[in-house]
């Protein structure tokens, strides 16, 4: 199956924004695009193709991680693309990993995994609250079913520090480990035994405490701290007059993040 094959159609309109479309006998409500049969309609569109509802144009998209990530469902925050991607890299994700993510949530970051880790990685979430999984996880059945690749995945549900014994029935051991939680300190006690050798696990921290907090807690566990930190982001754009400037807006900072290392 290639990317255009599956049951889903990305539609972007032209100032960017995005909306996913599973495609379905009959008429239903799409939000944003209006009363249609979405198979009649856009079953034959090819992406690249346009097609206009009302006063409205959109054209289909590839679904890939930067569309599906403007189009996805939201109810918890979402870990920014910027933080996701130094996830990736310092963690060194790729392909036949195992990476355990404490803290599912809209599962923004769960997309960016599993993107990297393709068809033989193993990516084991982990969600306490019910009706953000619920939204998680619908996001990833979403991405599933539109990418090539997909890593085996299991969820498991409950605090992370309480439910060690399931997600060892799943995986025993994990290349890498993300914690995003209220608090970390419980969570890297009760995982950081399932990290291997060479194994990195990371922390997202809203406020400098729980950096404090993480730092020594990884520090207890045998672990070696690699770096912590923010990474901040400024978006440039074309000045009216000619040349460029930075554009007005939020200033980069979302959180603070911790990576740390297991070398024995």
């Amino acid at each position: 199956m290639t990317m255009d094959e599956s049951n889903w159609v990305v539609l972007c309109e032209p100032e960017g924004k995005i909306y996913v479309v599973e495609l379905s006998e009959g008429v239903s409500k799409i939000k944003g695009i209006g009363v249609i049969d979405t198979k009649a309609t856009l079953g034959e569109l090819k992406i690249g193709d346009s097609v206009q509802f009302g006063n409205k144009s959109f054209t289909r998209v590839a679904p890939r991680l930067p569309e599906l990530n403007r189009g996805m469902k939201r109810r918890a925050q979402t870990i920014s693309s910027k933080d996701a991607g130094l996830f990736v890299a310092k963690l060194g994700i790729g392909p036949g990993d195992r990476v355990l993510e404490a803290g599912l949530g809209s599962a923004g970051l769960s997309m960016h995994i599993a993107r990297s880790l393709g068809d033989s990685g193993v990516h084991v979430t982990v969600e306490p609250r019910t009706e953000h999984a619920v939204v998680g996880l619908e996001n990833l059945r979403r991405v599933k079913e539109m990418w090539t690749q997909f890593p085996t995945h299991h969820h498991v549900e409950g605090f992370i520090e309480e439910v060690v014994d399931e997600i060892k029935q799943h995986c025993d051991t994990f290349d890498a480990i993300i914690l995003d939680l209220p608090q970390h300190v419980p969570a890297i006690e009760a995982v950081a035994p399932l990290l291997s050798l060479g194994g990195r696990i990371a922390c997202y921290c809203p406020v400098t405490s729980q950096v404090e907090a993480a730092w020594k807690a990884c520090e207890n566990a045998g672990l070696e701290v690699e770096w912590a930190g923010e990474l901040m982001e400024r978006k440039w754009g074309m000045a009216s007059k000619g040349g460029m400037r930075p554009v007005n807006g939020a200033f980069g900072h979302t959180a603070f993040l911790l990576f740390a290392y297991r070398k024995q």
